[in-house]
């Protein structure tokens, strides 16, 4: 293990042991963001699915750490820090997961049940129970060639069409480490594409043969469990700030409607997709009856927050392996 990865687990342990860390995060609340909890560790720690996705070995050893330190409690008895003044509580820790991936009811829901630890899903509802696909999943394992050469070939001359050809060190590099940084870094830069171009692209890819999102029936089973509550992570996944204001009241609509019919108890709390808002959304958002919203911005939640811009600390397969990295993270306030 480098020497600068021992010195991080290092200062985590301290933080969580010191009396200045106890100090810092009692009364306080940490919401980690996940996304995705894949079968194999080794393919969720490839560097373009690390910060998306989390392997079920390193995700049950997190929940077997994370009652050590932390109360794991739901994210509304969280939120509770916004009403209470800080006390001598032990730190509340929520998890919360983005986009409604399958593999949250596959492999993350049996070990959520194993150590009952509750969880919030926010969910892209035209996603759920369809086909429809996430662009970042089916361009990047595309791109991996895990649907073959010709698949793979096809997409890299889609993109070359539109002016994003990629780069030399996703070709030159031989070694897969470093070939799958190459392509996560790549996958970042096409962010900023419009949504016709996205859908475009995911399109060029081949149709899976499982969804990657769940259902409804899944949605179900998971909320009767009385451990999983749902809410809102946009419609279409759209970038809320680069709506107009009719879309953007359409895009909040739709997702509320949705969670409306196909969940018992929907929580009262938006998820931006990507984490992206400004005033305008937070304002909106307000205006749809949402008291609280999640943002991506790195940070510990406290009773100062801006309620409609919440911090959350991400958790990916080498923090989650390693969850004295994570606790060094929740340190520095989540930055890396």
């Amino acid at each position: 293990m480098p020497i600068k990865s021992r010195i991080k687990q290092a200062s985590g342990w301290l933080y969580l042991t010191s009396s200045k860390g106890r100090a810092e995060l009692r009364g306080s609340g940490v919401i980690l963001m996940l996304h995705r909890v894949l079968a194999d560790d080794a393919s969720a720690a490839l560097p373009h699915r690390n910060e998306l996705c989390v392997g079920q070995r390193a995700f049950e050893g997190l929940l077997r750490w994370l009652p050590r330190h932390f109360d794991c409690v739901s994210l509304m008895d969280l939120l509770k820090v916004h009403e209470q003044p800080r006390g001598n509580a032990r730190p509340k820790i929520a998890l919360t997961f983005d986009d409604g991936w399958r593999d949250n009811a596959v492999n993350a829901f049996p070990l959520l049940q194993k150590y009952q630890v509750p969880a919030s899903i926010f969910l892209s509802t035209d996603f759920i129970g369809s086909r429809q696909r996430f662009w970042w999943e089916s361009m990047g394992e595309t791109l991996w060639g895990t649907y073959g050469e010709q698949a793979r070939h096809h997409l890299i001359e889609q993109l070359r069409k539109i002016g994003r050809p990629l780069p030399a060190a996703y070709f030159m590099n031989e070694r897969c480490n470093a070939r799958s940084l190459s392509l996560a870094r790549y996958l970042q830069s096409l962010k900023n594409l419009s949504p016709q171009a996205l859908h475009m692209l995911t399109d060029a890819c081949p149709t899976e043969s499982m969804p990657q999102a769940m259902d409804y029936e899944q949605v179900r089973e998971l909320e009767n469990s009385g451990l999983v509550r749902f809410g809102p992570h946009g419609a279409s996944h759209a970038l809320l700030p680069f709506l107009d204001d009719q879309s953007l009241d359409i895009e909040l609509q739709r997702s509320h409607d949705a969670l409306q019919q196909g969940c018992q108890q929907p929580l009262p709390v938006y998820c931006y997709p990507n984490g992206d808002h400004d005033a305008r959304v937070r304002a909106r958002v307000a205006a749809h009856q949402y008291p609280y919203a999640l943002s991506t911005r790195p940070g510990i939640c406290r009773g100062q927050d801006d309620p409609l811009a919440l911090p959350r600390i991400s958790v990916s397969q080498h923090s989650a392996s390693r969850p004295l990295l994570l606790a060094w993270r929740i340190s520095r306030g989540g930055r890396a």
